[in-house]
């Protein structure tokens, strides 16, 4: 997870008088952020490398109108998602453009779970674990997501991923526990496996 307010202070007011230094100081700030959370939308690097590309020039160019009311960051996350969803929905028509409609009968509470409080720490943090993490977190319905991959990964406050997704505080907080219980239940099997094998 990310500390999202360790990244030096970027000066609006140099970014809006077109200062290119300031622009340059920005993007080596926030560009890592930006990138991984586009792969991990996305899923492929070629594809994340054009949102990472496109958000810093939607950014240059629209730098003017943003009137600070959330923070930088927040505003150029949600632009690198605009982006990546626009990517999806070219690839798979199926998907919103936007973020912002209402919770559906798409959404379903999982129903089956694994309890894995007993495996050893070094398993719940292996490498092949994270692999049925990262495998399972793909898995999920766009819109759970995003939500997760601001709020768990990436390390946003509610208020934050509220902003960048345009979404009310309490969508934010139902989706992502939607999202929580969807991977649960898809790593249960996996975990399940696991504790079998540590019983024998």
């Amino acid at each position: 997870m990310v500390d999202t307010d360790t990244s030096p202070e970027i000066s609006l007011e140099a970014l809006q008088a077109g200062d290119r230094a300031e622009f340059a100081r920005m993007v080596d700030a926030y560009s890592t952020q930006i990138y991984r959370l586009a792969l991990k939308m996305l899923g492929v690097e070629q594809d994340a490398e054009d949102v990472l590309q496109n958000t810093f020039m939607k950014a240059m160019q629209s730098i003017k109108k943003f009137e600070g009311r959330s923070s930088l960051s927040t505003w150029l996350y949600r632009i690198a998602v605009n982006e990546a969803l626009m990517l999806l929905r070219r690839q798979k028509p199926t998907i919103p453009v936007a973020m912002d409609y209402e919770d559906d009968d798409e959404l379903q509470h999982p129903t089956q779970f694994t309890d894995w409080c007993c495996l050893p720490e070094e398993d719940l943090l292996s490498d092949e674990a994270k692999k049925h993490l990262d495998k399972a977190i793909q898995r999920l319905p766009e819109k759970l997501k995003v939500v997760f991959l601001l709020r768990d990964i990436e390390g946003l406050s509610i208020r934050e991923t509220s902003e960048a997704l345009d979404l009310t505080e309490t969508a934010v907080k139902t989706r992502l526990l939607r999202a929580r219980l969807n991977l649960r239940e898809q790593l249960s099997s996996y975990y399940g496996e696991r504790m079998k094998k540590e019983q024998v």
